[in-house]
């Protein structure tokens, strides 16, 4: 048996995964409350292994820091993160990585990723890393998709569109949940649409 491998990704309403320099808008848009920081703490907090491509490690890096500088009482959901078994998949990137619990993997995402679904023992998360989920949907390899719509339009500053380079997709709704009155959590079975 092959293990689940869900793509996490959040965005705006007009399907941006972020917001460029000119944006203000700081974490989450803004908009995190406690619902939606418990609900990502539990999933997080389940047994998996975190698939990253270099890009999507890099801003991690960037902006939580090394898991010396992530204290778990000030941010949770980034200490645990930070914490999981984790495989960065990279060309680019050059070991060692300074990620408590990371190995990094070099060679095409689509090889290394059919390898992990079959190997490990534990289901595989990946967050953002926009490019190689595309490339690895496009290959069957993402099982869920789970998209965390944040109740914002940002037409003006939003930066890097979670599906602009994706091929097109079938969508079957798995779960869907509203948190904290604003924040949409949509899970989707993908198919390649014929």
């Amino acid at each position: 048996m092959t293990a689940t491998y869900t793509w996490d990704v959040f965005c705006s309403l007009d399907g941006f995964g972020s917001y460029g320099e000119d944006g203000n808008w700081g974490g989450y848009w803004g908009k995190q409350g406690p619902e939606f920081l418990a609900r990502r703490l539990a999933q997080y907090s389940e047994e998996q292994r975190l698939v990253l491509g270099a890009n999507t490690f890099r801003e991690f890096v960037g902006f939580m820091g090394t898991a010396a500088e992530v204290s778990e009482a000030d941010d949770p959901v980034n200490s645990r993160m930070t914490h999981m078994p984790t495989t960065v998949v990279s060309t680019s990137l050059h070991g060692p990585l300074d990620w408590p619990d990371a190995t990094l993997v070099s060679g095409d995402a689509v090889e290394v990723v059919a390898r992990l679904k079959e190997e490990s023992a534990v289901p595989l998360r990946s967050h953002g890393s926009l490019s190689m989920n595309w490339s690895l949907m496009a290959a069957g390899l993402v099982d869920r998709v789970q998209v965390s719509v944040f109740p914002v339009i940002t037409g003006e500053t939003g930066a890097d569109p979670i599906l602009a380079g994706a091929a097109d997709f079938d969508l079957e709704l798995l779960e869907s949940h509203t948190l904290d009155g604003r924040i949409q959590e949509l899970v989707y079975r993908p198919t390649l649409h014929a």
